[in-house]
Order: structure tokens, then sequence, then C-alpha cells
């Protein structure tokens, strides 16, 4: 299966895009990065994502092994790793709040940590029907993003949303890939935003729409 998502499955050197977040957003004028997100962990007896690049190279993983024989246990974050398992950024399941909300963190999410963006479930109010699935809100001045919120709209189920800015403009977008299942499908991520808030903004909208639950209740690992 690892060789019908990209064939150099193998390769481990990591590709430049894993190196740096903020540092990787300040090039605006270079193209969209293409990534194949395979929602599987290359390790043994683990649930999580592996993700390609272009070339077929391996970019990110987040590996979760089971903590319990339930899959509907709530799990309070999950940590985007590069290739060698060094945490990019924390994903984390904000406490005591009514929505479903989530916050992205730099690196491990300890001590210090700069909480980046904040990405909330869409609540529907009334009958009127809404394309918008969730929020996604900038948190630190770090980013080279303006300070407005985004919304994700779309269905992720069908693989088919995008993150879109007050403009209506996409900065990062799910596309479905032919022949291979839900499992595996394109992320596309502009400049901007860059390929690991990308990237994670997915993973909290994984763990918000799966059937009403979420994709993988499970404890994650860096």
């Amino acid at each position: 299966m690892a060789a019908k998502v990209h064939p150099n499955v193998a390769v481990p050197e990591p590709p430049c895009i894993s190196a740096g977040i903020v540092s990787q957003q300040q090039d605006q004028d270079q193209p969209p990065v293409v990534l194949t997100v395979w929602r599987k962990s290359l390790l043994f007896n683990c649930h999580g994502f592996t993700v390609f690049d272009a070339k077929g190279n391996l970019a990110f993983r987040v590996d979760c092994y089971d903590a319990s024989s339930s899959t509907t246990s709530r799990r309070p974050e999950l940590v985007l790793m590069d290739v060698a398992g060094n945490p990019l950024l924390t994903i984390r399941r904000k406490r005591l709040c009514l929505s479903d909300n989530w916050i992205i963190y730099d690196g491990d999410g300890e001590g210090a940590s700069t909480p980046l963006l904040s990405v909330r479930r869409h609540l529907r109010r009334g009958l009127r029907a809404s394309k918008a699935l969730a929020h996604v809100t900038p948190l630190s001045s770090s980013l080279p993003l303006p300070e407005e919120a985004y919304v994700v709209e779309g269905s992720y189920g069908r693989r088919a949303c995008a993150v879109r800015d007050a403009r209506g403009d996409a900065v990062a977008e799910v596309r479905r890939k032919e022949s291979v299942g839900d499992d595996v499908f394109r992320l596309v991520a502009e400049p901007r935003l860059g390929a690991p808030l990308a990237m994670a903004i997915v993973i909290a909208i994984d763990e918000m729409f799966r059937g009403g639950s979420s994709l993988l209740r499970r404890t994650c690992s860096a």
C-alpha cells in the first residue's frame, strides 16, 4: 500500500519544508507546496499520519499508540513531527470549552511554547445551511499572517475543503486523490501559511469530523 501512496516511501531524507515553522513562510513568492497525506503510521501497532512531499520523500509524521481498546475516548493532544521524530507543532484540545476547540502550539507545546493558531469547530445556528466547518484564528504576532479570522469550508469527509482568508482566497486545500480511497489525499499549502501549519489544521479538522467523532481516538506520542 505504501508504494501506491508514494513510490519513494523507503527514502527517509527530510525535505526542506520540515525545518523551521515561521522561516518557511516568509518567502511569499514560492509556489504552493503539494503534499500527499496518508492516514496511517509507518510504525507497527500505531495509528496516525504519514506525509510525503511532491518528490515522494517523507515530510511529516504523527504516530499514535493505542492507550485502550476504546476508539471513542477523547485524546488531549497530537504532535506533528519531522522525519526524525522531532516535534514541530503540538495540536492540543482546549479544556473546559463548550465548542470543539484546538490550539496549535510551536514545538512540543511544553513550557513557554507559543500558541500559534486556534481551530474552532463551526457551530450551526438555526436551520440556515453553512459551508463552514471550522474557524481558524492567528494567536501569535510572529506568524506572517494577517490578524484576521480564516474559515474552513467544504466537506472534509469528501476530501474537498479549503482554508480561506477574509477575501475568500484559499491558503490551504484538501483534495481527493483518485483511486486510493479516503485515507489518502492531497494537501496544497500556500507559502503564507506554510506546510506544517496547514497539516496541523488538517489534524485538528480530522479530530472534529468523522461521522461526528474523531478519526483517531488514541493517545499520541512523539
